[in-house]
């Protein structure tokens, strides 16, 4: 439809009447059938974006090259490690005040910092379930922040190569529809066509 095939990406939709559709899309060879190397394995640019996201978090980005995304990456990680490490110390620390205060050994003393100034056994025992469950729903919030990291690598590296500008054509023109069973009829064919820009890979 005007450009080659191996620089377009077409879509087509022809249809008449209330009841019979055909839509068709011809396999043309886009980005993501083409392979790069890593570590020895032949990976599509989307496959090894993820899995250096998923290696090194922020290093999918770097291979995107949108730099300006690694604050954010290791911005929303960190915070969430780090919080999580605050609440596993204090988890920790009421832990181990728990066992020293129902050991019957006299030589087995309560050390924390914040745990030693409780005197109330049963308020050790509440910032132990508190300290506990935040720990938990933190370390979700980390894996959450970690697999969107890979995600966005992922997509970013599928979209990276096609031309999402306002030169994008849409078109619509007559056509005939040919039924197995029945005699050419009239339809309309739509066809959009989407620009690929890469280049070929090493």
């Amino acid at each position: 439809m005007g450009a080659p095939l191996a620089q377009s990406a077409q879509a087509q939709v022809v249809t008449t009447g209330p009841d019979s559709t055909r839509v068709s899309t011809p396999a043309v060879a886009d980005t993501t059938r083409r392979t790069e190397r890593l570590f020895g394995l032949h990976l599509t640019r989307p496959a090894k974006a993820a899995m250096l996201s998923a290696l090194v978090p922020g290093a999918g980005q770097i291979y995107n090259r949108k730099y300006w995304k690694l604050p954010i990456v290791y911005g929303v990680l960190g915070t969430a490690l780090t919080v999580e490490f605050f609440y596993q110390s204090r988890f920790k620390e009421f832990r181990e005040a728990k066992i020293a205060r129902n050991d019957t050994d006299p030589l087995t003393i309560d050390t924390g910092p914040l745990s030693s100034t409780i005197e109330d056994n049963a308020t050790i025992d509440r910032g132990l379930i508190i300290y506990r469950r935040n720990r938990d729903k933190w370390i979700a919030f980390s894996a959450v922040a970690y697999a969107i990291g890979v995600v966005d690598a992922l997509v970013d590296a599928h979209l990276r190569d096609f031309d999402v500008s306002d030169d994008l054509s849409l078109r619509w023109e007559p056509t005939m529809l040919y039924m197995p069973t029945a005699q050419p009829t009239a339809g309309i064919n739509l066809s959009l066509n989407l620009k690929s820009t890469s280049r070929s890979t090493k």
